[in-house]
């Protein structure tokens, strides 16, 4: 059967269609919890209706699908084990003291009224340190929103400074492998990838960093007592002292000799829990004795493995501060790795089938200006983030998509992997089913359509490059007569 390409664009369309739909159904019903399982049929049924349209209409033979569907689950292997060391980082982390070390001592110095501008400012230096906006929610991030609940602040207005933050710092840095990744497949110079990138990057930021000034000033904050109600209860049952500051100290100096974030977060996890013998032994006798019974060295054993893979907490006596010190392990994100597997099982099959170049085609039209080009690029990078559920994968399509449209209109290279940085990279954890979106919803513990309307720098980004399109800011084309 021969099918007209306009006729394989609105196909292309169904397995979509399918998709949101399913999803929006998941979620009026389902609501944060549709992670637990709803979100993943929804992402199953929308690859079933994608092969089965794709072996009837186009004729793609299984064998396809099986193998893009391996090689796609083989590509997040190494993001599903950094995600389990993550939920056992959390564990350790809190469980030693470390984040209720970070939140005692950041109560005290960081002022309610500049606090989500300084966490939005933190999360970025860490950021462009480390690279990473996965490890740096998940170490300080963590802390960050310790402190913000004590200081009277919404668990979605502070995810979303830290999540700010944390991927403008991904976004410019030179160890990111997001922005090594935009820079190389359209074969830019690292560093002159960043710094044009500068042109839209730094006024997005200053822009979110007044928003957050604007609403530290006027919204959230509590008094003293209540603040210091928090620092009471966590120091009455956790050993505070800067020696635990040593454990994210190690973590830091790791991160800086460039080891791998598998390695760092292993040893990270592996110092944390040796702190918690030593600075927090009754915590771990009391996680220990939850679960066994007999001597004291099976005891902590068993409170020491608990507090990485299980969900544990603490007994206060203040249900706030329980929930602040309640952890869930490697076992807390299971249902993130469950929705990986099945966004990755959609995009595979999405791509294998032809599809995601068949949508490309419904925004060809807007490609004949400069701004409708960028335009383009970053509305398709950022619906490929809703669509295949994964920004790499996005970074990667979104360039193979556009790159010749580029060089035929003789615009630069480097505007091209900034357009999709802009998009594909910064937009990723503002959808529900991605895994960036789920990962950061797990590790903080806030739903991601609670955090995205308070994450301005990522919803900000792509609108500054098509406005910055739109004007002509240092944009050279170079087009052949």
């Amino acid at each position: 059967m021969i099918i007209k390409p306009g006729h394989r664009t609105i196909l292309a369309l169904v397995p979509l269609a399918v998709l949101v739909a399913l999803l929006a159904l998941d979620i009026s019903i389902f609501g944060a919890d549709s992670i637990l399982g709803a979100s993943q049929v929804a992402l199953l049924a929308g690859a079933g209706v994608c092969i089965w349209l794709s072996m009837w209409l186009y004729k793609t033979p299984w064998k396809e699908f099986e193998k893009a569907v391996i090689a796609h689950i083989g590509d997040v292997a190494p993001a599903i084990v950094i995600l389990l060391l993550i939920g056992a980082i959390s564990g350790t982390w809190t469980m030693s003291g470390v984040v209720p070390a970070f939140i005692c001592y950041g109560v005290k110095i960081i002022s309610p009224k500049v606090f989500l501008l300084t966490a939005c400012i933190l999360c970025a230096l860490v950021s462009v340190l480390t690279g990473s906006s996965w490890t740096t929610i998940a170490t300080v991030g963590v802390a960050l929103l310790g402190i913000g609940r004590a200081e009277g602040f919404s668990d979605a207005m502070t995810a979303g400074a830290i999540i700010s933050g944390a991927y403008f710092g991904d976004k410019v840095s030179p160890l990111s492998d997001t922005t090594i990744l935009a820079s190389s497949v359209n074969k830019v110079d690292l560093f002159e990838h960043i710094h044009y990138m500068y042109l839209t990057t730094v006024p997005s930021m200053i822009i979110t960093l007044i928003i957050f000034t604007v609403l530290g000033f006027t919204g959230g904050g509590t008094g003293e007592a209540q603040m210091g109600m928090y620092t009471e209860v966590l120091s009455s049952h956790f050993h505070i002292t800067p020696w635990l500051l040593v454990v994210p100290a190690i973590t830091i100096w790791l991160i800086i000799r460039k080891k791998p974030a598998i390695i760092v977060l292993a040893i990270s996890t592996l110092v944390a829990a040796a702190a918690a013998i030593f600075f927090q032994p009754e915590v771990v006798r009391q996680i220990g004795e939850a679960a066994t019974s007999g001597s004291a060295a099976r005891i902590n054993f068993t409170g020491v493995v608990r507090m990485i893979y299980d969900t544990v907490s603490i007994n206060t006596g203040n249900e706030v501060v329980d929930q602040l010190v309640t952890t869930r392990g490697m076992l807390g994100m299971l249902n993130t790795v469950f929705l990986i597997l099945c966004a990755m099982c959609f995009g595979a099959c999405m791509r294998s089938s032809g599809m995601i170049d068949d949508l490309a085609r419904i925004l060809a039209p807007l490609m004949r200006t400069r701004a409708g080009l960028v335009g383009s690029t970053v509305v398709t990078g950022t619906a490929l983030n809703g669509i295949v559920s994964d920004q790499y994968l996005s970074i990667i399509l979104t360039s193979n998509i556009y790159r010749e449209s580029f060089d035929r209109e003789g615009y630069e290279r480097r505007l091209m992997s900034r357009s999709v940085e802009d998009s594909a990279t910064v937009t990723s954890p503002l959808f529900p089913w991605s895994s960036c979106g789920m990962t950061q919803a797990t590790i903080l513990s806030v739903p991601t359509l609670a955090y995205a309307p308070f994450c301005f720098f990522n919803i900000i980004s792509p609108l500054m490059s098509f406005l910055v399109a739109l004007i002509g800011w240092k944009i050279n084309q170079h087009k052949e007569p």
